[in-house]
């Protein structure tokens, strides 16, 4: 038997479907800041499912750009702010429908430019927070532009660097705890930089692998259960250090699978538990980098299909 059986790939396109039109849900409400994120989640999900063409494509194009601010910045939503994270959601969604063309790039490309500090570090927007989450979401967002030059590079470097640990892991500011979530930045940062030499990879390795459990499972940080979502956090950064061999990929396979609902669709956080379009994205995207034969690659960095980066 095939180790990614069952995999009812019918269901979850249904359940991604049905989701993206649920306007009275209660996830629907609780989302409303940060819906452009959830699109991405979901597009995605639907394209590595080869089920893109299934969604309403000018009407989503339609709603991301009713989303951008003058600044050039896209908001979570309309009518809100706009950030870091929410403009590469935007910037994403445009890439998997192949719509770049239309996206006013220098806009964009000057308001993320206008969020680096002298230390090489980003705001996530005017107000003033800094993560790694953000220095990464910066140079994925230029480098699918094809725009790092607005930037310098150089010091966002030195920054990602500023906050790798002892251990290996990296927080979201220098002396944070490691954190699966922020390693996954760092090293997507370094390695769309072509800096990845900069760190000890073996350590940095051995940290990840060191957070699968006994379930099959990967957790965020040591002591805390597996959840579905770091099934992308932790390999995607293990496949860009050529070391997704370090961990047990047929249990974390047979983890991903009993998180799936088989009656309504969808993956959850973990076994038993109400799925959701977060889980979902993370947990396909985990088997789309283990290989499996009925999704389409992701690409590790990137975060869509190969076939939209090359």
């Amino acid at each position: 038997m095939d180790r990614f059986t069952p995999l009812p790939v019918d269901l979850h396109q249904q359940y991604l479907c049905k989701a993206q039109n649920d306007t009275k849900s209660w996830e629907y409400f609780l989302t409303a800041h940060k819906r452009i994120s959830g699109a991405y989640w979901t597009l995605t999900s639907l394209d590595l499912l080869h089920a893109l063409e299934t969604t309403d494509e000018n009407a989503i194009i339609s709603w991301i750009f009713s989303c951008q601010h003058e600044s050039g910045g896209f908001g979570g939503n309309v009518d809100q702010d706009p950030n870091l994270l929410s403009t590469l959601s935007a910037v994403q969604c445009l890439a998997l429908y192949r719509r770049l063309d239309e996206l006013d790039s220098e806009k964009v490309i000057s308001y993320i430019a206008s969020l680096q500090l002298s230390d090489g570090s980003f705001m996530g927007d005017v107000w003033g927070e800094v993560d790694s989450r953000f220095t990464y979401a910066a140079i994925l967002c230029l480098s699918i532009l094809k725009r790092l030059d607005v930037i310098r590079v150089d010091k966002a470097v030195e920054f990602v660097i500023s906050c790798l640990n002892f251990d290996g892991g990296f927080g979201c500011i220098p002396g944070a705890e490691s954190h699966s979530g922020q390693v996954f930045c760092c090293i997507g940062a370094l390695y769309l930089t072509d800096s990845l030499y900069r760190i000890d990879q073996e350590l940095t390795g051995w940290w990840l692998a060191e957070r699968q459990l006994k379930n099959g499972g990967l957790n965020g940080r040591p002591d805390k259960k597996a959840d579905v979502c770091y099934s992308w956090w932790v390999l995607s950064s293990l496949a860009m250090l050529n070391k997704l061999d370090w961990i047990d990929s047929s249990k974390l396979i047979e983890f991903i699978l009993h998180c799936q609902d088989l009656e309504n669709g969808g993956i959850a956080d973990y076994p038993d538990d109400r799925s959701d379009v977060f889980h979902t994205f993370f947990g396909l995207a985990g088997l789309s980098l283990l290989g499996c034969p009925q999704l389409k690659r992701i690409h590790p960095a990137y975060a869509l299909p190969l076939e939209i980066i090359s």
